[in-house]
């Protein structure tokens, strides 16, 4: 693999497991979005299908998709994995069965130049398609959607999760200084939150719908006991 010297803007982080199904649509969005300056770290956690496949042919044709693997060792060291691979001081993330708004690069790379005090950006989100979301995932997306500011989220901060994981970008340096991701045998996600908001890290949160959250029963949310 061999990586242009020159530091993207962004480094999108995105963990794959079996995706063969909806990455085509995950890939579309990022090749769309309207900041052109990103590295795409792809980590295939021991997919069995034809994710590896889908991956080698989007490498092949953008140098700005890189392509590691882990033989199946799970999602917590898939993520550490690709995070130290990671160049850019700001690490976006996604997951191969959600889709971005072409601008949502863009918007949030421009508020944490703009927000020096802010260590991790998320922005508000959609679950799609919309005729397989309960009430229950539906006043989850509205409940956290209203949560813009950083004491907002910290008031509600052990009620739910404030975020979904694949919406945010983070400054690395703040992720790596708390230890990374742990696996606690509980969500990995919250459990981040949760230690960077103990070491004063500042949220935020765009009020502007630039994340589509893919609602599906094989979703890890819905599968991983873990969550």
């Amino acid at each position: 693999m061999t990586i242009a010297a020159t530091i993207p803007s962004v480094s999108i982080l995105m963990p794959v497991r079996n995706e063969e199904k909806h990455l085509p649509a995950a890939l579309a969005s990022l090749l769309a979005q309207t900041s052109r300056d990103w590295e795409l770290v792809v980590v295939d956690d021991g997919s069995t299908d034809r994710t590896p496949d889908i991956l080698a042919r989007a490498a092949a044709a953008d140098s700005r998709i890189h392509v590691l693997a882990t033989g199946g060792q799970g999602l917590v060291p898939a993520l550490n994995l690709g995070l130290a691979q990671c160049r850019s001081e700001l690490v976006a993330r996604m997951d191969g069965d959600d889709v971005c708004h072409p601008a949502r690069l863009e918007a949030q790379i421009n508020y944490l130049a703009a927000h020096p005090e802010v260590g991790l950006l998320a922005c508000c989100f959609q679950h799609f398609p919309l005729r397989c979301i309960g009430s229950g995932m539906m006043g989850y997306q509205q409940w956290q959607n209203t949560l813009l500011s950083h004491g907002a989220i910290l008031a509600d901060l052990f009620v739910e999760s404030p975020f979904v994981h694949p919406s945010v970008m983070f400054r690395k340096e703040a992720v790596q200084q708390v230890g990374g991701y742990r696996d606690m045998g509980w969500a990995e996600d919250y459990d981040l939150w949760l230690r960077l908001a103990a070491e004063g890290t500042r949220f935020a949160r765009l009020p502007e719908t630039l994340f589509f959250w893919r609602e599906r029963p094989e979703r890890t949310t819905r599968t991983n006991p873990a969550y």
